[in-house]
């Protein structure tokens, strides 16, 4: 919510004789709950005109070595001429100018801010610029410097003669229960109410005075039916004939301007003002496209075509509330009105439109057709069903009187069930329980009634509580107590000496624990965790991806249209956005679900560990170059993960389109892990240029294979492990794993270990052979091993060497 200071201040009361200044309003606003994300201060020119001054030119002469230009004399008031060389053909002695001393920066209609410093033109020293128009932001004629008039003395700033509108502008992060303060009243009431809090004094919104607004003459009666009551809860309306479509006056588009609202039309600057000020939406009609001179609230049949003030053709849904005439829809009610029935330039008649709406129906009306606009924010909170005739009256008498209307009808107000004001009951026990602090009960009574709430009973022990309807979320006592806690100020809350705890016992610890512990083994590792959006763009997908994956229906983005079926892409994503930053070396991990549907309304969401790495693993430094990551060190580092969860499990090797000279592990027919290198054809899709190793480790099948180990303590071995080398000739192709496996068959319950250190290749040792050299590790745990044991079993493993993959052993 964006309010503005100036604006809010024209709410407080005359007898509030110091306002509090932004910066103290920001903490009051924050405190109270509103919180204030951040303020700033606001001015109508870039700039402010800061540093220009009114200058009177003395002399202009032709400069020696330019026709173009002209050489001034300019007096600025400091007792001392400025010399400055103009280039502007209406340069004339004798006149009032905007000069910009050395050190000013000017703000243009276009373009960025510029910095006047002092410069040689020609062989001529110039000590300043005279302005035009564009050049400081106030229009767009460069036609000639701008001529001031002549009452104006000379070193004055500029900005107290053309003063540009100045202001603070708070963004408030409102939560969605504080509809009431989705309004510059709203908030102005709120403050009010903590100031009399801690002033104990009285301070109430002053509230803009609204004439009379009688009929002046008889124009076209417009009737109201509402056919779906539970949508529509009121309607009201009026008519007003004579309007005359103009720019709406300055102070109203300076307020408007201050908090990003585009200025069109008088009209529709009076309902953005009003809705702003009231947090009431309103809409204008053209009341000569009204057919039959009726308007009916009603739902029209699904697929019904409906053209929208933007032009485009949508088809309505059978839950859309419409607003029609007696022919056709010209509104979608609460969020966007049609083509033809909005104001345009040559309207001279309106029928303006103040209403509630449901909610729930207003929100998603507006999100199944993407029409996210300013009213329908406002309705989709909740609006004061009290307030539609006072807003409507208060934007009739502004139209009145800013675009020459003439009220012509009576209002028309539609509200066939009145809302009843919830009634709570408020202990002050309860109140004393929750909010921890013993609050008198005269300052509960204050605090309630200074936010519109209405004491219906006093008990010795309790309050009978009327809601006001611009409260639609206080529908508890808890929620009173919140609402006295605000105004008395979040700031205000009391700490104990002692806090008294309940410990608990947690269950289901275990699954955050290895995401922690994994986490932690990573980060120690030199990755960086990253959380992308579980939201992306299908066009990064193949055919087949998309026939099982979970589509948005309410997209807020066209790039944002689907649930990842994979976690890859939005990891490239990443890559690609730092790569572009010069940030090269990169080695990420992300916890994350992927999200699919095999079937209408049953959807799947899978846990998953994905790493992402790319780049040096090890940068260039004195001590050595710099050395790549590649597949083997994915591997190691999944193996690591693997080891910390006490899993093992079987690889084999894993194609896909998307990865290339890629592993899987699995234990059954559970997979554990695919692991690869992204292929050249989707990383061309991110502009990507160097290698990316992608590893997606299935977490919820890791965890439930984590499930199944029962952890054992044995003691740590007495005696000195032993190890022997050994040098296989093999065939090229051999993988070691191949060879691991062969050695692990044998089943040396003292074989501890086999290490793969060395890889030899020479022709010498035959066409299309390597020579592997392997550490074994020999160890038992109640004795030391003699040489004959180990050479025992060293001969086993040469025969299963030999017979098995037929090696060769390497002399």
């Amino acid at each position: 919510m964006t309010i503005s200071y100036n604006w809010l201040c024209e709410y407080f009361p005359d007898n509030l004789l110091q306002k509090p200044n932004p910066d103290q309003l920001s903490r009051i606003l924050t405190s109270i709950g509103l919180e204030v994300e951040t303020l700033h201060p606001y001015s109508s020119l870039r700039g402010s005109l800061q540093g220009l001054l009114v200058g009177e030119v003395i002399s202009a002469e032709p400069h020696p070595n330019a026709d173009k230009l002209k050489i001034t004399q300019v007096n600025t008031g400091s007792g001392e001429n400025l010399q400055i060389v103009c280039g502007a053909n209406n340069v004339a002695a004798g006149q009032k100018v905007v000069v910009a001393p050395v050190g000013t920066v000017i703000y243009p209609e276009k373009g960025d801010p510029l910095q006047i410093r002092e410069a040689k033109i020609r062989g001529i020293e110039s000590r300043g610029m005279l302005c035009a128009e564009d050049e400081i932001g106030i229009g767009n004629d460069h036609a000639g410097i701008l001529i001031l008039p002549q009452k104006l003395r000379p070193g004055m700033p500029v900005s107290e003669y053309i003063k540009p509108y100045t202001d603070h502008i708070f963004e408030i992060g409102l939560t969605p229960n504080h509809m009431d303060a989705m309004s510059h009243m709203g908030v102005a009431r709120d403050v009010c109410a903590y100031l009399s809090h801690q002033d104990k004094k009285d301070y109430r919104v002053k509230i803009p005075v609204i004439p009379s607004l009688t009929p002046e003459h008889r124009g076209p009666e417009i009737k109201v039916e509402i056919e779906n009551r539970t949508d529509c809860g009121r309607y009201s309306g009026l008519t007003m004939t004579g309007i005359r479509i103009a720019e709406s006056p300055k102070w109203i588009q300076d307020k408007l301007k201050a908090i990003g609202i585009r200025p069109i039309n008088n009209v529709v600057d009076i309902t953005n003002f009003v809705l702003q000020e009231t947090g009431q939406p309103l809409h204008a009609y053209d009341a000569s496209e009204i057919k039959g001179n009726k308007i009916i609230v009603k739902n029209l049949p699904s697929g019904t075509i409906f053209i929208t003030l933007d032009e485009k053709e949508r088809k309505l849904d059978s839950a859309d509330l419409m607003v029609c005439d007696a022919e056709s829809p010209l509104c979608i009610a609460g969020v966007f009105g049609g083509l033809n029935s909005g104001i345009k330039n040559t309207s001279t008649e309106l029928f303006l439109e103040s209403a509630w709406f449901n909610p729930s129906a207003i929100r998603k009306t507006s999100f199944r057709h993407g029409l996210r606009t300013d009213a329908a924010t406002h309705f989709e909170k909740g609006m004061d069903i009290s307030g539609t005739v006072n807003a409507l009256k208060r934007a009739a008498s502004l139209i009145r009187e800013y675009a020459g209307g003439k009220i012509s009808s009576a209002i028309a107000d539609q509200y066939p069930e009145p809302f009843p004001k919830t009634q709570i009951i408020l202990k002050y026990h309860y109140l004393k329980k929750l909010s921890g602090k013993n609050y008198h009960s005269i300052a509960v009574k204050n605090i309630l009634l200074a936010l519109g709430f209405d004491i219906l009973r006093e008990g010795l022990d309790d309050l009978l509580i009327a809601v006001p309807l611009h409260k639609p979320d206080v529908l508890l006592p808890a929620d009173l107590v919140e609402e006295i806690m605000r105004i008395d100020g979040y700031d205000h809350i009391e700490i104990p000496a002692n806090i008294h705890i309940s410990p608990s016992i947690e269950t289901g610890r275990e699954p955050a624990a290895y995401v922690e512990k994994v986490a932690g083994y990573l980060v120690g590792s030199g990755f960086h965790e990253i959380f992308t959006n579980s939201i992306t763009n299908s066009a990064y997908f193949s055919e087949k991806e998309l026939e099982t994956a979970v589509k948005m229906i309410n997209n807020l983005s066209a790039d944002l249209n689907i649930m990842r079926p994979s976690m890859l892409e939005t990891g490239l994503e990443s890559i690609s956005w730092n790569l572009n930053r010069k940030n090269s070396n990169l080695r990420f991990f992300e916890f994350g679900k992927t999200y699919s549907s095999n079937q209408p309304g049953h959807y799947t969401e899978t846990n998953h560990c994905c790493l992402y790495l790319t780049g040096d693993k090890q940068v260039e430094s004195w001590k050595g170059k710099p050395v790549g990551v590649d597949f083997y060190y994915l591997k190691g580092i999944c193996a690591a993960i693997c080891n910390l969860a006490g899993v093992t499990g079987e690889s084999s090797p894993f194609q896909h389109l998307k990865l290339s000279g890629g592993m899987a592990l699995h234990k059954g027919d559970k997979i554990i892990l695919n692991a690869g290198e992204v292929s050249g054809a989707l990383l061309r899709k991110f502009d990507i240029r160097q290698p990316v190793f992608f590893a997606d480790i299935y977490w919820d099948n890791l965890l439930e294979l984590t499930a199944e180990n029962s952890i054992v303590f044995s003691e740590l071995p007495k005696q000195v492990p032993v190890n022997r080398d050994l040098a296989l000739i093999v065939e090229k192709s051999l993988p070691f794993e191949t060879v691991e496996k062969a050695v692990q068959g044998i089943g040396l319950p003292k074989l501890r270990g086999v290490q793969l250190f060395d890889i030899f290749e020479s022709d010498k040792l035959g066409r299309d052979k390597k020579s592997l050299a392997i550490s074994f590790t020999f160890l038992d745990n109640e004795k030391t091993l003699t040489d004959k044991e180990i050479d025992g079993m060293m001969n086993r493993i040469m025969k299963t060497a030999e017979e098995e993959l037929k090696a060769e052993i390497r002399k």
